[in-house]
């Protein structure tokens, strides 16, 4: 759990002896917590919840990124509130997305195509091993893409590219398509 939590073991204690996080003392003075509490413990604190644990919360991840600081925040916003119930974590560059896409490994990733130090395509290729599938959906959101941009884009396993003047609500509807095919396969 203080692996998890990046906290000393002490820190652990002290949060379950004063209730914060519900557990119990074993008969030889250790501590243990369930994985739904630790899970829920996580979660209301904005921490990010691990891969194993996040099936306890029956919640799919999905990591959002945008260099537009306000965008990105209205879109993180309207994908927690919506009905979808999935757990949101945000990334402003293409290095940060690489980075939280392997600290959460996300059923679904919603990536701006022009990004400070990466591309969307630059992104995906750096996911991808050679000779292996993309194992995620990739939902691109872009301005304005090339038509050979589009189809690279296409080439490496993305399904679904729209322009941010279709709207968040355009958005939410190709999250909630690509969490379905991932439930279908």
């Amino acid at each position: 759990m203080a692996r998890v939590c990046q906290v000393s073991p002490a820190t652990v204690a002290h949060w379950i002896d004063q209730g914060l996080l519900k557990g119990h003392k074993t008969p030889t003075g250790r501590r243990r917590v369930e994985a739904k509490e630790l899970a829920k413990f996580l979660h209301a604190r904005e921490m990010a919840v691990p891969p194993d644990l996040r099936e306890a919360l029956g919640r799919d991840a999905i990591v959002v990124v945008d260099d537009d600081r306000a965008y990105l925040q209205a879109l993180a916003k309207t994908i927690e509130k919506s009905e979808l119930g999935v757990e949101v974590v945000k990334a402003a560059t293409g290095v940060d997305a690489l980075l939280e896409i392997g600290r959460v490994r996300p059923s679904v990733i919603v990536l701006d195509f022009s990004l400070p130090d990466l591309n969307a395509l630059q992104v995906i290729e750096r996911l991808l091993e050679p000779g292996r599938q993309l194992d995620v959906e990739v939902v691109v959101v872009t301005g304005g893409v090339r038509d050979e941009e589009a189809q690279r884009l296409r080439g490496v396993g993305v399904k679904t590219i729209l322009n941010k003047t279709e709207g968040v609500a355009a958005v939410i509807e190709a999250i909630r398509q690509a969490l379905g095919r991932r439930k279908a396969a």
